[in-house]
């Protein structure tokens, strides 16, 4: 018999939400034709992955040897993770080994080894809100309870909704900057003031929680820098992949980075290669860990996205929506318009019936808003101008 609870999920109106309607637009696709359907459910990156990556594809195959897709030290291969300890000691500005690098099965699989690692039954992880919608079952699956807390008015960090939430129960606390939904960076004041109160918690308690920094989108920025953790914050671990940077989702190649002044380190680095085993995933793909080798810092050019960003700002304008103004990453979160009570659900299904597909906020802890991602061609973004506005004009 299948499990109640996973049974009860995938009945859920709210699970899968985003892939539902990924799958829903290709029908649409099929059947007015790909330019009058305007799909911006999913965050799947069109832009190509960049020269050096394919480049570093070809070495790799040209030069792979005996035993080249065999298995590997459950963390990963050492020169992969020399190459992300190089990579994290430049972006958190400290320097960090290769032994404090797990190779991993994308960031889901980083975050669900993180999880593992830390959480015991009963054990609370703060979200704040909006956030990436996965994150509930992240933290089920490890016997954890989410705590979500509010953000302010324009979604940045509010340290205040965080030290009520904190208790002897909260194990950690997930800081996804550039942020999925709201596109916000949270600032390097932000950080400490969160790092403050974490502290001040720690020093009563003499528990200090982690701080997870889920970081994807962490190169895809406009003009403003993601805050490095590891400096403020020894109890700090970074999760990441090249899903999104070097267009490689389907790929899932990403890593876990612990901060080297942690004072369990060592065991948090154990604790998460034992969970990368028993959680099935064993180690990260082999080939891609190779090419990431070589390819991890490949430029990247964003402007695509900066530009698709305006040119969907302009559309929001024309169709009189309001929305927080993406500082990173390439989603847009739009407030639902007035007259609709705030109900997201009940505005993107409207939205359908004019061939546009976007998704609802209340899966993202986001109710009155929906999301656009507009990581789409630019042409699907310039053809659904008049649709939004007859979609907000329209009430059937």
């Amino acid at each position: 018999m299948i499990s109640k609870k996973i049974k009860d999920l995938v009945e859920s109106p709210s699970s899968g939400v985003i892939r539902k309607m990924f799958e829903e637009g290709a029908a649409l696709k099929k059947k007015y034709g790909e330019d009058k359907v305007y799909d911006f459910s999913l965050g799947n990156p069109d832009l190509d992955p960049p020269k050096e990556v394919i480049e570093a594809i070809k070495e790799v195959t040209a030069s792979e040897s005996h035993l080249c897709h065999g298995y590997m030290p459950n963390a990963g291969y050492p020169d992969a993770r020399a190459a992300m300890a190089e990579k994290t000691s430049k972006e958190q500005g400290v320097s960090v080994d290769f032994s404090n690098i797990i190779m991993s099965v994308g960031a889901a699989g980083a975050l669900n080894s993180t999880l593992k690692a830390l959480l015991n039954d009963g054990d609370e992880v703060i979200v704040p809100c909006p956030y990436f919608t996965e994150y509930d079952h992240y933290i089920h699956n490890h016997g954890g309870e989410i705590v979500r807390v509010k953000t302010k008015e324009d979604f940045g960090l509010d340290p205040q909704t965080i030290k009520a939430a904190l208790n002897s129960k909260t194990a950690a606390i997930i800081i996804n900057s550039p942020n999925n939904p709201s596109g916000r960076i949270y600032t390097d004041e932000e950080i400490q003031a969160v790092v403050d109160v974490l502290k001040a918690h720690g020093k009563v308690t003499g528990r200090y929680p982690y701080i997870i920094c889920d970081e994807p989108y962490r190169a895809i920025t406009y003009g403003k820098k993601v805050a490095a953790v590891f400096p403020k914050y020894e109890n700090a671990v970074v999760v990441t992949s090249f899903a999104k940077n070097l267009s490689l989702p389907g790929e899932r190649i990403g890593y876990i980075a612990v901060n080297p002044a942690c004072p369990e380190a060592k065991d948090f680095v154990a604790a998460a290669i034992f969970a990368t085993r028993i959680l099935g995933y064993v180690n990260a793909p082999a080939f891609f860990q190779k090419v990431i080798t070589k390819a991890w810092n490949a430029p990247c050019d964003f402007s695509l996205y900066e530009k698709r960003r305006n040119e969907l700002i302009k559309i929001m304008d024309y169709a009189g929506l309001k929305y927080a103004m993406p500082e990173g990453a390439f989603y847009l979160f739009v407030k639902v318009p007035d007259g609709w009570n705030d109900d997201d659900m009940a505005f993107t299904n409207h939205l359908k019936k004019y061939n546009i597909l976007c998704a609802p906020g209340s899966g993202f802890g986001g109710k009155g808003w929906f999301r656009i991602a507009y990581c789409c061609s630019e042409q699907t973004i310039l053809n659904s101008k008049e649709a939004f506005k007859k979609a907000v004009s329209s009430r059937t």
